[in-house]
């Protein structure tokens, strides 16, 4: 063919393996796009996430252990420490109550508390079931295990201002590992001071001892890091 109609088709040729080539072009970086954003998601558990962190340490550790005068933030995992042989152990001590909501290298967030250059106690929270969704349930505690401060920072549901309230819980203070030790939290039944604490929302059975459930775990995951570690 010569002449103009072949000037035209020569045109219309060019034209489509421009765009054929473009077309392959923008399909190879999205591509590669979905390959990076694929990878960073995997690494995401590791790099960046944790199970339990205050909202605002600066100024939630003061609160909960007003002696403070600094802390200083580490982490812990049970892939550190002892793997799947620790986690199981642990949840011996919880009745068989599966411990984590992440992967074993997920780390936990701790608090180390100071007066002055001297340690003086923990703040230390758990993620825990509940009702409506997560409860995230921290705790202050002094050197030798037992609790300064209740704090719930995460609770849903109509009843969660009952189970914030002070009056709620300042029926954990003075509590220690030894007090859980002699209720159990999956069935109920035990005696003691943790037998003793007060449901503000019967209806809410489920929330209530989850929330016991967590200050349980709670204290046995410092026993098991640190206070059997530091005696």
């Amino acid at each position: 063919m010569t002449g103009p109609e072949s000037k035209i088709w020569g045109s219309m040729e060019d034209s489509a393996t421009s765009a054929a080539k473009r077309q392959r072009t923008l399909a190879g970086g999205l591509i590669c796009c979905a390959v990076f954003l694929f990878l960073l998601a995997l690494a995401a558990p590791t790099l960046a996430a944790v199970n339990c962190e205050l909202n605002n340490p600066s100024s939630d550790v003061p609160r909960l252990f007003p002696e403070s005068t600094s802390f200083k933030t580490v982490y812990f995992s049970f892939a550190q420490r002892g793997g799947d042989p620790l986690l199981r152990k642990v949840e011996a001590r919880l009745g068989g109550v599966p411990t984590l909501y992440a992967p074993l290298n997920v780390p936990y967030t701790l608090y180390e508390v100071y007066k002055g250059k001297k340690k003086v106690g923990y703040v230390h929270g758990v993620n825990q079931k509940g009702q409506f969704g997560v409860l995230e349930v921290f705790v202050s505690l002094d050197m030798d295990g037992t609790i300064k401060a209740f704090y719930i920072q995460r609770m849903a549901g109509p009843w969660a201002k009952k189970f914030t309230s002070p009056r709620f819980g300042k029926q954990f203070v003075g509590l220690s590992l030894k007090d859980f030790e002699r209720y159990d939290t999956v069935s109920g039944k035990g005696s003691g001071k943790v037998a003793a604490i007060a449901n503000p929302a019967p209806e809410a059975a489920t929330d209530f001892f989850g929330l016991l459930r967590a200050v349980k775990k709670n204290l046995v995951l410092m026993d098991e890091f640190f206070y059997s570690a530091e005696r």
